[in-house]
């Protein structure tokens, strides 16, 4: 049926109630503006009546089911219902009908040290390392996975390693490279963005004109929206590293792993560049890692995730698909605090 663009539809609904509940959605009336006259048509085995009442200049549409087309309404439930639970890309709906990942994690916090972002180190931010974490990052919130990010600043400014020089005291330095972070940040903000990741940069400390402050509630409805959040300015106070701001942020907004990139592919028993036989450890418990004094993470932010049950992934990031491997919770590098006994969803 062609009716003329020359109108606007007004459409209200109402239903009738019948012998039974079930059968209480066979008779709907709808309205719509017209000035159509009476006329019949049958759609999907439903005779449907239509009716211009001239008082008002209203098109009424009755829509009757006789008692002989059930098994044809329960097909077309049967459809739908089909429809509602298809699961394209590894996303399946809970009973809200929300999607809901089927991975290992549905909220991860990725931590990308500053190093990691310099790549060969001829230039301090490396334009194929942003490229290739914005791809691999957009790959997993496309299945459903949602994501923030806490980047470092080493490769721009290490506060730690300035305090002391021309008189610069521990605290300035290390709110310089905080600075350093936000300048990472918004530099792997437009990356990802470039390739149609809506993105988010939240700042420890107020800088209004180039990042949203960070609000926990605010950051949490960012990532149920489907965009990456990148926190960044570390947690906002001079002597805490960034690995404590993502333990910090990961507890914080209910993040169920941390997942460290690193340029090495796990931890060892031993260094590897001096011991060409260390041995690549597949997990480890929190207490091994402080009893051993291993150059993990610092002791803070081991300590955090250990009291409020956050495992940790350490992984390469110079190899190609670990990012998405470690985010969608498959076997990859070193688990801290867990086991990879969880089965994951393969597509």
């Amino acid at each position: 049926m062609a009716i003329s663009t020359s109108f606007m539809p007004i459409i209200s609904s109402s239903s009738s109630s019948s012998s039974s509940t079930s059968s209480s959605r066979n008779l709907s009336s709808f309205s719509l503006s017209s000035a159509l006259g009476t006329f019949r048509i049958r759609k999907n085995g439903i005779m449907s009546n239509y009716h211009r009442q001239t008082s008002n200049c209203r098109l009424v549409i009755n829509y009757c089911s006789s008692s002989g087309m059930g098994s044809g309404q329960n097909n077309v439930n049967m459809k739908q219902h089909q429809m509602a639970s298809m699961s394209p890309f590894g996303v399946t709906l809970n009973q809200g009908g929300m999607s809901k990942s089927s991975y290992k994690w549905q909220r991860v916090l990725l931590k990308v040290s500053g190093e990691a972002l310099a790549g060969d180190h001829t230039q301090n931010i490396d334009p194929k390392v942003t490229m290739a974490i914005a791809r691999e990052v957009a790959a997993v919130t496309r299945l459903g996975i949602e994501v923030a990010i806490v980047v470092g600043g080493g490769n721009i400014f290490r506060g730690s390693s300035w305090a002391g020089s021309s008189g610069l005291d521990r605290s300035s330095a290390d709110y310089i490279g905080m600075l350093a972070t936000v300048m990472n940040a918004i530099f792997l903000q437009a990356t990802m963005e470039s390739i149609g990741i809506p993105t988010r940069v939240q700042t420890a400390f107020r800088m209004s004109e180039v990042a949203e402050p960070y609000i926990r509630r605010r950051a949490v409805r960012h990532l149920e929206k489907g965009r990456v959040v990148i926190f960044a300015a570390g947690t906002g106070n001079p002597f805490f590293t960034t690995d404590t701001a993502a333990a910090l942020r990961c507890a914080e907004i209910n993040a169920e792993v941390v997942l460290k990139a690193t340029n090495v592919d796990g931890v060892y028993d031993d260094n590897p560049r001096h011991n060409p036989n260390a041995r690549l450890l597949d997990t480890l418990t929190y207490h091994e890692v402080t009893s051993k004094d291993l150059s993990v993470m610092d002791m803070t932010a081991i300590t955090l995730c250990q009291e409020n049950n956050i495992p940790v992934v350490v992984f390469n990031l110079n190899q190609p698909g670990n990012i998405s491997k470690a985010i969608k919770g498959e076997r990859v590098g070193t688990l801290i605090g867990g086991t990879w006994n969880s089965v994951v969803s393969m597509t």
